[in-house]
C-alpha cells in the first residue's frame, strides 16, 4: 500500500512574475500514482510585529485593495531578497511604518498565510520597550495609513468580536495574549 502522505513534485513551470509575487504550475504525483496540476503563488515571505507601547498595542489602519477597505493590523512587510535576519527585517518595517524602535524582541511564531495556494510564510515578533523614531512610509497606502495605540485588552476584545479580521494580527495578538497570561 502506498504512503497516503507521499506526494512528489515532478515538474515546476514558472508562469510569470508580478512584482514580488510569482505564479508556478506544479505537477504532482499522488500517493495513488495519479498526476495532478496545482497553481502556486510564490512569495518571498514576510514579517509582522506586535509592538507594545507600555500596555498598548500599535495598530495600523490602512487601505487594502484586496479587501477594498481599511483594515486594522499590526505592522508588517514582505522580506527583501537581501534579508537574511528576520528580526532586522522586523525592526526595519516597524520603524518604516510606525516610527517606533524597540529595545526588546521575541519571536512568537512562523505561520503559513494561505497554504492552499501560496507558499508565503510570515514570522511574527513581539517588540517591547518602544521609543519614538522617524516614520518613513513607502507606497500610497502607507502614506495614508493611520497609526493608533490601543489598550492591549481592547485589541484582544476586537479580535474576539470580529472587529479585527486580518489573520496575522489575530494570530499575533492571541499568541502575545497567551504569553502575557503565562507566568
Amino acid at each position: 500500500m502506498s504512503d497516503p502522505h507521499h506526494f512528489e513534485v515532478t515538474d515546476v513551470v514558472h508562469v510569470g512574475d508580478f512584482g514580488f509575487l510569482g505564479i508556478e504550475r506544479r505537477t504532482l504525483q499522488t500517493p495513488t500514482g495519479d498526476t495532478v496540476e496545482r497553481i502556486v503563488v510564490t512569495h518571498p515571505g514576510a514579517i509582522a510585529v506586535v509592538a507594545m507601547a507600555g500596555d498598548n498595542v500599535v495598530l495600523i489602519e490602512q487601505y487594502r485593495v484586496a479587501a477594498n477597505k481599511v483594515i486594522r493590523e499590526i505592522p508588517a512587510g514582505k522580506l527583501d531578497p537581501t534579508d537574511t535576519n528576520l528580526q532586522e527585517a522586523a525592526e526595519r518595517e516597524l520603524l518604516e511604518e510606525t516610527g517606533y524602535r524597540a529595545a526588546t524582541w521575541r519571536k512568537l511564531t512562523t505561520m503559513w498565510t494561505a497554504v492552499g495556494f501560496s507558499n508565503e510564510q510570515i514570522t511574527i515578533f513581539l517588540a517591547t520597550d518602544l521609543s519614538a523614531g522617524t516614520r518613513n512610509p513607502e507606497g500610497a497606502e502607507e502614506h495614508a495609513a493611520v497609526i493608533a495605540t490601543v489598550p492591549f485588552d481592547e485589541a484582544a476584545r476586537m479580535v474576539i468580536s470580529g472587529e479585527i479580521t486580518d489573520s496575522k494580527t489575530i494570530v499575533g495578538i492571541m499568541i502575545a495574549d497567551a504569553h502575557r497570561r503565562t507566568p
